[in-house]
């Protein structure tokens, strides 16, 4: 249960911040009830937003897009890591400094939108290198990076998601070709702009003035846990990349305050549970270093009995102990 017995989550909140992949859509098509969530949202007259990690397109861009496929949005509603990096950047550097771009044409035109240029080699003296997602990044783009940190380049990744979402399964994100160029350097970026940095959610939840903001995301790693650094809850949807499994295994600070299948969560108090919570109907007990589902009732209350069990324990394996257990574990992707 999200709380009091009929009372909608959405209610409890100022704001909605929404990230995008895995959320709203799969690289451009709407995810089930997305656009309608979203246009209830906007029908009640509630505030949103929009936080991404894809660094690929600018906020007008993605406001464009959202607008393509049924999500009204405005360019001022979306926040993207793309713009946070040309930001930071341009309150860190002097105008007109040169600043290596490795990424999609979009982040070239944030850092010029920020008052900065944008070069593409190392021999061309720049003072910052800003690394961000673009699906024609390749080796020669990382080998300019790599001369330019090693000459004393401030280093800025615009994320580090390990993968990305599509219609084939995850592929490799932002965060592969990060690890590529740390590999080669031997050390970190100088800063992550990107969730799960608190500075997305931080700058979306000022516009909710003196209310509430709740996050809702679909990965523990990023959207989850940039929503706890930044002080919010969060509202984990299974329609994107984090699955139940993952969840089980989750360290504190990737615990979202709320599970639900997808949107239909934020209306329906019957779609969404708080994690960990009362389990009506399951019970669960640790034998053999396995938790065991036993009983009957909703699969989300099932989810936040295992979540209550596996979070307090050292198991994360799952098996039933009863029909039902069998049915909702089969259902979640885990062994029965």
């Amino acid at each position: 249960m999200t709380g009091d017995a009929g009372e909608r989550l959405v209610d409890g909140y100022a704001l909605v911040v929404f990230d995008l992949d895995g959320v709203i859509y799969l690289i451009d098509r709407p995810i089930p009830g997305a656009v309608e969530a979203v246009g209830q949202l906007h029908a009640e007259g509630r505030r949103v937003a929009f936080a991404t990690n894809n660094a690929s397109r600018r906020s007008s861009e993605v406001a464009d897009l959202l607008t393509g496929i049924g999500v009204p949005a405005r360019p001022e509603e979306v926040l993207t890591s793309a713009a946070a990096a040309a930001e930071l950047l341009r309150d860190r550097l002097p105008p007109g400094a040169a600043v290596l771009v490795v990424g999609a044409e979009a982040l070239r035109a944030e850092v010029r939108a920020a008052g900065l240029t944008p070069v593409s080699r190392a021999d061309e003296s720049p003072v910052a290198v800003v690394q961000g997602y673009g699906p024609q990044v390749g080796w020669v783009d990382l080998a300019e990076a790599s001369v330019a940190v090693r000459g004393g380049a401030t280093w800025i990744a615009t994320n580090t998601d390990r993968t990305l979402p599509s219609a084939r399964g995850p592929l490799p994100g932002n965060g592969a070709l990060v690890a590529a160029l740390r590999t080669a350097l031997g050390r970190d970026p100088d800063v992550v702009v990107g969730k799960p940095e608190p500075a997305l959610f931080a700058t979306a939840a000022r516009r909710a003035g003196e209310g509430r903001a709740l996050v809702v995301g679909d990965r523990l790693d990023t959207d989850i846990e940039g929503a706890r650094r930044a002080g919010l809850d969060s509202l984990l949807v299974f329609t994107g990349v984090s699955d139940v499994a993952e969840l089980l295994a989750a360290p504190p600070e990737h615990r979202p305050t709320y599970v639900a299948m997808d949107l239909a969560g934020l209306f329906d108090p019957a779609a969404v549970v708080r994690v960990p919570g009362p389990a009506d109907g399951w019970s669960v007990t640790s034998r053999d270093g396995a938790l065991e589902l036993s009983g009957a009732g909703r699969p989300l209350d099932a989810v936040a009995a295992l979540c209550a069990a596996a979070w307090t324990g050292d198991a994360t394996r799952v098996r039933a102990g009863s029909a039902a257990a069998g049915q909702v574990l089969t259902a979640f992707g885990l062994s029965a």
